[in-house]
């Protein structure tokens, strides 16, 4: 019977609105397995540590915000996930608990102690990742996309004072070629009930 370790994984979204660019931040792994590659942000669970306390301390650990929305992703522990499966004799498991959060780019500020690489990546040009984070980081992006569907998240992200425009551009940006029109976009907004109808 396989003894399990389990850690988190977080991707941490933000929206460049300046350059309309939807971004992941990456850590450079400085240790095997995996090392010199670039991975998302991740810690194994401490003792007596929560699941969502890790994912807190990954946040507090590699960068500074005082806005942000996190949320429970989904659990990778598919064999064979981690290299040092194979080399442990005693059967150990590696699971993934992965959140996915959504941080303000502007007031964002990463820190570099002990860091040698921490970057903010534009999703479409993410190279190959450690372990499975690829694939992680493509079911974060989908579920981003779906929440922005139905939920206000966007607003995580936007200054507390901003126009329709704005809230346009970073939908155009997460959702990509499959956003709606501008003008369906107002109408879409009242019928969720982000926005309520004004009359003179």
């Amino acid at each position: 019977m396989a003894d399990f370790k389990v850690g988190v994984d977080n991707v941490i979204f933000s929206v460049d609105t300046v350059q309309n660019r939807l971004l992941v931040l990456l850590v450079m792994r400085q240790q095997e397995p995996f090392l010199n590659h670039w991975s998302l942000p991740g810690t194994l669970v401490r003792p007596g540590e929560s699941l969502e306390d890790a994912a807190y301390r990954i946040m507090a650990e590699k960068i500074k915000v005082n806005n942000l929305y996190l949320e429970q992703l989904y659990t990778f522990g598919g064999p064979n996930r981690d290299p040092r499966e194979a080399i442990d004799s005693y059967g150990v498991r590696y699971l993934s608990v992965s959140y996915f959060a959504l941080v303000r780019f502007e007031e964002a500020e990463l820190i570099a102690d002990r860091m040698t690489g921490i970057a903010w990546y534009p999703v479409k040009q993410v190279p190959q990742l450690a372990f499975d984070h690829n694939e992680i980081l493509a079911y974060g992006h989908r579920r981003l996309r779906n929440k922005l569907e139905y939920s206000p998240v966007a607003f995580e992200v936007l200054p507390e004072m901003f126009t329709l425009n704005d809230l346009y551009q970073l939908y155009a940006t997460v959702l990509g070629d499959n956003f709606s029109d501008y003008s369906n976009f107002r109408a879409r907004l009242l019928k969720l009930g982000f926005f309520m109808r004004y009359r003179n």
